[in-house]
């Protein structure tokens, strides 16, 4: 089949990209290139990670929020599905940017799901994310949950989507299916992200920012495992859903960190620091929808640091 992929030369749009190509899908992609982070990975992405596929894929370069060159992408290409994971990312930065991000996040899934109904696209699965439960107490997080009390900007653009989503499938019948990501990490990360800026800094032997002094968890979900999911709910059609995708193990920060000091054959200095805004101390996945599928999470953090170090090592000739 033929599908669109939004965010294509992102990190997750990528590698859901390869596994859908190995397995025999024709790809269409759709990024920005914009500067959150290092346009040049995301080029990287493509000329490197996708070297193989030359044929099975075609890039478009423009912005989900241009209606106009949407169009003319859904016409020229007819995809049958939608993997929309295009989006301003990171909770801090939407701080200082709540307006981008509600013109991006909101704004473009809104164009996206109206082009899904128009040309009648068989399944519409899109990024939300973990960040939608806040300060929530109850572990480990369920779709159950209330997720009216989010603490970013970003988390709300986020639960808005899932809204956006419901509305489409309820009034036009679009099958829609929101996946809350949980901590995805893995080789062509974004470099914003905690895997990534530890790892530079431990090369480099700069200090690293531990927050709330290293007392936080999370379901870190590795990224072959992200995209594996993301397939398996695009081949379902489900009418409408939200499930969480994220890994099966809590793991605390610090036994990430130790992870990366094996790895990189060196010792972290480490600075430490308070609970940044908009953070949360927590997060733990309830999988169990997602596990009825048919699908589970297979790599630990111990496998999938190394891949990422010695991916880093490589690309940047450590």
């Amino acid at each position: 089949m033929k599908v669109l992929i939004t965010g294509g030369a992102g990190f997750i749009g990528s590698a859901t990209a390869k596994q859908l190509m190995d397995r025999g899908d024709r790809v269409a992609l759709i990024d920005n290139f914009n500067d959150y982070y290092d346009p040049q990975l995301k080029r990287d992405r493509i000329k490197i990670f996708l070297k193989g596929y030359k044929g099975k894929f075609v890039l478009y370069t423009g912005d989900i929020r241009d209606v106009k060159f949407l169009e003319k992408v859904f016409q020229k290409e007819k995809p049958d599905k939608v993997i929309h994971l295009a989006a301003m990312a990171g909770v801090r930065n939407s701080l200082e940017n709540p307006a981008l991000y509600a013109d991006i996040n909101i704004m473009g899934t809104v164009n996206l799901l109206e082009l899904s109904v128009k040309h009648k696209i068989k399944n519409f699965v899109y990024a939300s994310s973990s960040s939608v439960y806040g300060n929530n107490k109850k572990f480990p997080f369920s779709e159950k949950d209330n997720v009216d009390t989010p603490i970013s900007p970003y988390a709300a653009t986020k639960k808005a989507d899932e809204l956006l989503a419901h509305v489409y499938s309820h009034i036009y019948k679009l099958p829609t299916t929101g996946l809350r990501y949980f901590t995805v990490y893995g080789p062509w990360g974004r470099p914003d992200m905690a895997l990534f800026l530890f790892t530079k800094n431990i090369f480099s032997g700069k200090p690293i920012l531990v927050n709330n002094h290293g007392k936080m968890s999370r379901n870190f979900t590795y990224v072959d495992d992200i995209a594996s999911g993301t397939i398996t709910t695009l081949d379902a059609d489900l009418p409408y859903a939200v499930m969480n995708i994220g890994g099966d193990r809590e793991n605390t920060l610090i036994e990430f960190i130790g992870e990366i000091e094996k790895n990189v054959g060196k010792k972290a200095k480490m600075k430490m620091m308070p609970l940044p805004p908009g953070d949360v101390i927590s997060t733990v996945a309830d999988i169990k929808k997602l596990r009825q599928m048919g699908w589970k999470p297979t790599t630990r953090i111990d496998k999938g640091i190394k891949n990422f170090v010695e991916w880093y090592r490589e690309y940047y000739g450590v």
